[in-house]
């Protein structure tokens, strides 16, 4: 008869765990994976899982996909390619301690949006022929919008001829995902900037005018 499992004392334990050469139950080893216990890589029922992941991450999976690739099927390859490269820059610039900028709150999607309606505003009057820039309205807003520009501006000094009505265009997508995330996505006020985080390649770098094809495939 099997006993019970070791970690959470009420299940039955079948499944034998090479990190704590015991057996435990199958719940503890699926929510526990990683977390409490550390699985070495050659572990048969991590590499399953990461094979076969469940239900609930394909459907998750499925719904990220939907959102932006439903989002880039209405920019030109340019001004996706752009976008691309925009969400790589927020993905940075969310990743900064609040705590070492003077005890900003954490960014939330309406910080986005804010920075990116500022920035498309100041592209689409200099596509115009007028100079004015536009301001974001928030503290954390404005600190988005600053790592924008400067990326916009690396852009423009690896001679990449993007025309302002390109860049705005982007920015306007940006500016429209991050006010959408909430509703279609149901994760409250980071659901853009949590989405970014999981279909965004991790890079130890900061991103480039060069990588603007960061996004992963499900």
């Amino acid at each position: 008869m099997a006993e019970r499992c070791p970690l959470c004392g009420t299940r039955k334990a079948r499944r034998a765990c090479p990190a704590l050469n015991r057996e435990i139950c199958a719940v503890c080893c699926g929510t526990k994976r990683l977390v409490e216990i550390a699985c070495p890589p050659d572990c048969g029922w991590l590499r399953a899982s990461a094979a076969h992941p469940p239900a609930v991450a394909l459907r998750r999976q499925e719904r990220d996909r939907a959102f932006i690739y439903g989002a880039l099927g209405d920019l030109s390859e340019r001004q996706a390619r752009v976008l691309l490269y925009l969400q790589a820059l927020v993905k940075q610039c969310a990743t900064v301690s609040p705590t070492a900028l003077t005890g900003l709150a954490p960014l939330v999607d309406r910080d986005v949006a804010d920075a990116a309606a500022s920035l498309a505003s100041t592209f689409e009057t200099s596509a115009k022929g007028i100079l004015y820039e536009h301001h974001a309205t928030s503290v954390p807003a404005q600190r988005v919008a600053g790592d924008l520009k400067r990326g916009l501006q690396e852009l423009a000094r690896a001679e990449r001829a993007v025309p302002d009505r390109d860049i705005a265009a982007a920015l306007r997508m940006l500016e429209k995902l991050a006010n959408a995330a909430g509703a279609a996505l149901g994760d409250g006020e980071r659901s853009y900037l949590d989405l970014i985080d999981r279909v965004m390649k991790p890079s130890n770098e900061e991103p480039t005018a060069d990588d603007t094809t960061r996004l992963i495939v499900p």
